[in-house]
């Protein structure tokens, strides 16, 4: 067809172009220059590759047009009035070059919304740092491989004494004279490597059965068991030690420390601020609650260096001590989007443009073990609600305050700015210079018409001397009329003395 090589430069308002069908026996299609009386439609494809033409029915009356049309706007309306019911929704598509919806790209999260840093070491080829801390490394491991090596650190000790018991009574020739009551063993009931591995094992664990026991003619044996009690007490106070460790760690605790799934930038006292909620599911409370927040952002320094995943901080209250959480209800979490914030210059157009990711964290001391906890989320781009607020979530009953975590999540929408927070600033920064020069200019204009009123022809003046003059310039008090009055005054006598001179 001859539209199948045309180079479209832009994609048009409507993919619907009205065209003319020829009679039967031909074949080429014409597209029409008027938009009346079409009977076929073509459909661009999004690789712009071919045009499919399709049969559609005659355009419906106008009254039908009216009648579709009616309905339109009341479903939109049924739409926007069930609104504030449902979820936010998601964030409109962005554009190609022709206007077709594109789906945006999702940032790789730097650090889960559980908390876990998504980050992998790789090509480490000073590994034998791990062996220096040999207890940190045992304790870091997961559960499946710390049981395996808690198992293997006492089957190995218990074989490895079994195995020297064993060749003690092997090389004194205790095997070689079970059946003789004369013979003296180095341990009594010893005939075999089964019988020397469970020696071991009452030996470290300090059992002690009374079957099995050591002479007094062995003083190899001697010195083999006191070395045994040592190594077996090191091995015991070392694994019970990492296994109590790893089950009373504080990041169990912070399972019960939650976030909210969203962050919402509105205003807070006229000015935006970016909010997220922290809450505590335990009765038992975190002392001494401390709260940071970072913007991890890549950008490129006016030297041409790119930095990847650059660390900002974003003040929650450090320079007020809004920071020192008493964690006993949930709270919301703010930060004053002022000159000093990575914000300043983002609107609502910008933010859902954007690329960032707002890492938040928790720290404080478990009262319960007096341990430190650190619970962590964080907050996309596509995370953060321009317009929202939190819904609240406390109330009073008899006696006590209820919190109802069903509503830790919920937002509502809120009227607020979509323009940044400088133009904001700007914005009030002119309204109050405006009504400053205005004040400013009446008052100036004040002693002007006083002065003009004091240089009106003598019989204003022979007025003022006689009677009671009254100068109104706009609202003025009682003082002010007395003062201005005692100018006007004054102003009269000069020029009386003036004249007579």
């Amino acid at each position: 067809m001859a539209l199948e090589k045309s180079v479209f430069p832009s994609r048009p308002d409507s993919l619907s172009l009205p065209v003319e069908e020829k009679g039967e026996g031909e074949e080429d299609v014409e597209v029409a220059t008027e938009a009346t009386a079409s009977t076929g439609v073509f459909n661009l494809s999004e690789e712009l590759g071919h045009v499919v033409t399709t049969e559609t029915a005659p355009s419906p009356p106008p009254l039908a047009k009216v009648s579709r049309s009616f309905q339109a706007k009341l479903a939109e309306r049924e739409a926007q009035a069930n609104q504030h019911k449902k979820r936010p929704q998601e964030r409109e598509k962005e554009r190609g070059r022709f206007g077709w919806a594109r789906t945006r790209r999702k940032r790789q999260r730097y650090v889960e919304k559980n908390g876990r840093c998504n980050v992998q070491h790789g090509n480490m080829r000073e590994t034998y740092r791990y062996l220096t801390d040999i207890f940190t490394t045992l304790v870091d491991l997961n559960w499946r491989c710390s049981l395996f090596v808690f198992v293997m650190a006492y089957a190995v000790t218990w074989l490895f004494f079994g195995a020297i018991w064993y060749l003690i009574a092997y090389c004194r020739g205790d095997l070689d004279h079970l059946e003789d009551e004369t013979w003296t063993p180095c341990v009594n009931n010893v005939n075999g490597f089964i019988s020397a591995f469970l020696f071991s094992i009452e030996t470290e664990t300090t059992i002690g059965y009374g079957h099995r026991v050591i002479t007094d003619q062995c003083p190899v044996g001697t010195m083999l068991l006191l070395l045994q009690a040592i190594l077996g007490s090191m091995v015991n106070a070392f694994m019970v030690g990492c296994m109590f460790v790893k089950i009373s760690q504080p990041n169990k605790r912070a399972e019960t420390l939650v976030f909210s799934k969203h962050a919402v930038i509105s205003l807070r006292d006229d000015k935006l601020c970016l909010m997220f909620r922290v809450g505590d599911l335990r009765s038992s409370h975190i002392v001494g609650a401390n709260m940071r927040a970072k913007l991890i952002k890549s950008k490129q320094t006016q030297e041409g260096e790119f930095i990847p995943l650059d660390q900002t901080d974003i003040s929650v209250g450090f320079e007020t001590g809004d920071d020192r959480l008493f964690l006993v209800s949930p709270l919301v979490i703010s930060h004053e989007i002022d000159a000093h914030s990575a914000f300043w210059d983002m609107s609502q157009a910008q933010l859902e443009k954007e690329d960032f990711e707002i890492v938040v964290i928790l720290e404080g001391m478990v009262e319960a073990t007096g341990m430190t906890c650190q619970a962590r989320s964080s907050y996309l781009a596509e995370e953060v609600l321009w317009g929202h607020r939190f819904s609240p979530m406390m109330s009073l009953a008899e006696g006590f305050f209820d919190i109802d975590y069903g509503a830790f999540h919920h937002t509502f929408e809120v009227d607020t700015p979509s323009c940044s927070a400088r133009e904001l600033s700007l914005a009030a920064a002119r309204l109050d210079a405006h009504l400053y020069w205005s004040i400013s200019s009446r008052l100036d204009e004040e002693p002007t018409l006083t002065n003009q009123a004091a240089k009106q022809p003598d019989s204003g003046s022979a007025n003022s001397k006689g009677g009671e003059p009254t100068f109104i310039v706009g609202e003025m008090t009682d003082i002010q009329e007395q003062s201005g009055l005692g100018e006007l005054n004054g102003s009269v006598a000069t020029d009386q003395s003036e004249s007579e001179a």
